[in-house]
């Protein structure tokens, strides 16, 4: 039986973790059978949920009660780690021929858009505490494919290193984050907190699943096109 809480939380999600998991989009990219727009598309929907990151810190470390306090110090460090990430892909989508401008004026797709909203409304109005379940999907997530995945896509599609430094980076950063996670829910001992973590973790995991299945429906415009059309 599980007796950490992080033991408890990878137990407990791992339906929802399968489930990301078994996306298509997934495993193509890991078999090296992506396409040019899936990639773009999921570059697109990363910097829609990434561009929140900071605010959602920001938000859970004005919300935490006293007795939370130490975390406080973890969250300021999240916070200067994650700074700038939105741009990174933004950088990605135009080295890869995207106009990053369209994305960044674009709305998220509605899975996206729920998992955004699903973890303001833990840190707003159940427990901020919990956005640490959305610190594990995300980042947990990332360690385990990032690295693998941009390699295959890079060799599949050809394109220049500069497309991917958000996979790159965000794979490598977040080994250490990965770790740090683990020490601060060894010191998390209320029991509705560490549910809270769960909750938010099982939920994001599902959504975070239906954002990857839902590529095929998302397009990013290449660079110029807009401007050709209208011309």
């Amino acid at each position: 039986m599980p007796t950490s809480l992080h033991e408890r939380l990878v137990e407990a999600t791992r339906h929802e973790r399968d489930f990301l998991l078994a996306a298509g989009a997934i495993r193509d990219a890991l078999a090296g059978t992506v396409s040019l727009p899936r990639y773009l598309a999921f570059l697109g929907e990363a910097f829609q949920h990434v561009r929140h990151t900071v605010p959602l810190l920001m938000t859970a470390g004005g919300r935490l009660p006293t007795r939370l306090g130490w975390l406080q110090a973890d969250l300021r460090h999240y916070i200067e780690e994650e700074a700038g990430h939105d741009e990174w892909i933004l950088n990605d989508i135009r080295a890869a021929g995207g106009d990053a401008e369209a994305v960044r004026a674009a709305r998220p797709h509605p899975a996206t858009d729920a998992l955004v909203a699903r973890v303001y409304d833990e840190v707003q109005r159940r427990n901020p505490v919990g956005i640490f379940g959305m610190v594990h999907v995300l980042e947990g997530t990332s360690v385990a494919l990032a690295l693998n995945a941009a390699d295959r896509i890079q060799a599949a599609l050809g394109l220049p290193d500069a497309a991917f430094s958000y996979l790159r980076s965000h794979g490598e950063l977040d080994r250490e984050h990965v770790r740090d996670l683990q020490a601060i829910l060894a010191r998390i001992e209320d029991r509705q907190d560490q549910q809270a973590i769960i909750d938010c973790a099982r939920t994001v995991f599902w959504l975070y699943g239906q954002m990857f299945r839902a590529l095929d429906e998302i397009t990013v415009p290449m660079a110029g096109a807009s401007r050709r059309a209208s011309a």
